[in-house]
């Protein structure tokens, strides 16, 4: 007779290491940096990648009370974590199901254009967020409109608006400065915000009464003058798989694109492209085995597995971890991929 199945999949061979002190120090140190505001977080996009049932909850254990998703499904997964009236929106309500959920829920709607503002106050008001575009272009009211009755009738929680290019010296931070400052002096609210992870360093005047990091309370340094901030946070682990011993001539994974120059043993690695682990990494990754040493990616990676040079680690074996060298700024310059995409590609196969 077949046995019979198990109740609960054996433990997977990747895992991603949070490291929940280090999320909350982010935080922290953040919050400090940015004065006399209080930071919130941008927990959109799965907090990142890490995981956002498990970051939340660390991050208001921190002090945070402001949370900002992207999408309705988002704010949905989160209501039983923290105060609907504590999410916001970004994308705001688009169709009546959106306002349908903001009004039974309580989480506050971005507003994005005249035509929301419309809905929202023909639903009935309440509190909602105001976003302005001062010029990314992205989403967001123009100047031209916010002297329209129907956003000046709105009851603003927090006014927002977006940097475009925070993480450089350029004179388009001054430019959207000035027109956030005066777009809060021509609608009524109670909190202003518009900068982000590095409009933080850009000083005080970008602070307004919340501000809004996102890439750096996971570990991402946008801005150099962050680095002596921001720990480290996302750590992917990977078991080897399988031992192999090479011979001078052996080509390795898709393509050949690695041929071994001689007596070579390798390991097998449960991580792939369909992990996040993309193929930009060939010739430019390494993972780090248990004594720090770095052991230096072999061939293309492929969708479920990489292999990896094992000279410097004699003594790991099949089932060991390695880890993949994933500081987000040296990995970022490495791989050619941004610190954003590097988070956010993270798959959901790895156990967190």
């Amino acid at each position: 007779m077949p046995a019979e199945r198990p109740v609960t999949a054996p433990p997977a061979a990747l895992r991603l290491h949070v490291d929940a002190d280090a999320l909350a120090d982010n935080w922290r140190r953040l919050n400090a940096l940015s004065g006399s505001a209080r930071a919130g977080a941008a927990v959109k996009a799965d907090a990142y990648g890490l995981g956002v049932r498990a970051a939340v909850p660390i991050l208001a254990g921190a002090g945070c009370a402001d949370f900002f998703v992207a999408h309705w499904g988002e704010a949905a997964e989160l209501l039983d974590v923290v105060p609907p009236a504590n999410l916001s929106v970004l994308h705001g309500p688009l169709t009546a199901a959106d306002i349908a959920f903001a009004r039974a829920t309580g989480v506050r709607p971005v507003i994005n254009s005249v035509s929301q503002a419309r809905a929202w106050a023909e639903s009935g008001g309440g509190i909602c967020d105001l976003m302005v575009d001062t010029g990314m272009n992205r989403l967001g009211l123009p100047l031209a409109a916010l002297d329209d009755p129907s956003v000046l009738a709105l009851k603003v929680d927090v006014l927002l608006s977006h940097l475009a290019s925070a993480d450089e010296d350029v004179a388009q931070n001054a430019r959207q400065l000035a027109l956030w400052q005066d777009a809060g002096r021509r609608v009524p609210h109670r909190r202003a915000s518009l900068a982000n992870s590095a409009g933080i360093m850009l000083g005080a005047a970008y602070h307004g009464a919340l501000t809004r990091p996102g890439l750096a309370l996971y570990g991402g340094v946008p801005r150099a003058d962050l680095a002596g901030h921001i720990r480290q946070v996302v750590r992917p682990q990977a078991a080897i798989i399988q031992i192999r011993h090479l011979q001078a001539g052996d080509a390795v994974g898709y393509n050949a694109t690695f041929t071994v120059p001689g007596p070579m043993r390798v390991g097998v690695v449960s991580i792939g492209y369909a992990d996040g682990y993309l193929r930009c990494w060939q010739a430019k990754g390494a993972m780090v085995g248990q004594g720090g040493e770095h052991l230096p990616l072999l061939g293309r990676v492929s969708m479920d597995m990489s292999v990896i040079d094992l000279t410097r680690a004699p003594d790991l074996a099949e089932g060991d971890w390695v880890e993949a060298a994933y500081n987000l700024p040296e990995a970022a310059a490495a791989c050619g991929l941004s610190q954003y995409e590097l988070l956010t590609l993270l798959g959901r196969r790895f156990a967190r």
